[in-house]
């Protein structure tokens, strides 16, 4: 890869397959065209893939999944559901679902190596928990936030037959909103708790082919500009 160079707001270089990106601080990627972007992480990182139900998480992450395990929390949920009798509502269980999710993802974090975790991202309490958690064994937290709206992320829902309840979509929608409009007046300094924040958006997240995680000696640009 050629040397890194900083432009927009992220640190670029180029490999064999395109454009290469580390980011650091705000990166906004939203209405930019082109090729194929590879996204390079440090080793042992945590990239938390956020945005509405619908919006398209799980496609991408499944495209990164073989560089990195993907801690998703619809696994909880199914796999409490099977223990569970039928006639039980989810709201009983829940709490056991998102317990078990919480322990995965601590353990997957702990064990050292880099983590792919799929999760609305409207909860500053849940990104301060995994910065946390991630710093005790030296990683560090980065945040891919898909923002396609809500149009297409109800489209997304029935695209894959499973809509999210109306108050749930309407909470996460508050809350990226929220988080949206804070980054365009504080830069990454909205988001503290994460060395880099990616906005992203429909063409933008076509775009993202691959993921790699580079050892903890390469070089990487230091930069906090908002774009």
């Amino acid at each position: 890869m050629s040397a890194v160079d900083v432009r927009d707001g992220k640190a670029v270089g180029e490999g064999a397959a395109g454009p290469v990106i580390r980011p650091r601080g705000l990166v906004d990627l939203r209405g930019r065209g082109g090729g194929p972007l590879l996204m390079s992480y440090p080793a042992g990182a945590v990239v938390v893939v956020s945005g509405l139900p619908g919006s398209g998480k799980s496609t991408l992450l499944r495209r990164w999944s073989r560089m990195a395990p993907v801690v998703d929390p619809r696994a909880s949920h199914l796999a409490c559901e099977a223990l569970m009798p039928a006639w039980l509502p989810y709201a009983v269980y829940r709490p056991c679902a998102r317990l078990r999710h919480l322990l995965r993802l601590r353990a997957e974090i702990l064990s050292g190596g880099p983590l792919l975790a799929h999760d609305c991202g409207s909860r500053t309490w849940m990104r301060r928990w995994l910065s946390w958690t991630a710093r005790r064994r030296g990683g560090e937290l980065h945040v891919v936030l898909l923002d396609v709206g809500a149009a297409e992320a109800l489209a997304g829902q029935e695209a894959r037959a499973r809509r999210a309840p109306r108050r749930v979509f309407a909470r996460h929608r508050q809350g990226l909103d929220r988080l949206l409009e804070a980054l365009c007046l504080h830069g990454s300094a909205a988001v503290p708790e994460a060395v880099s924040v990616v906005l992203v958006d429909r063409i933008s997240r076509e775009r993202m082919a691959a993921v790699r995680f580079s050892p903890a000696d390469a070089p990487r640009a230091p930069l906090d500009r908002n774009p």
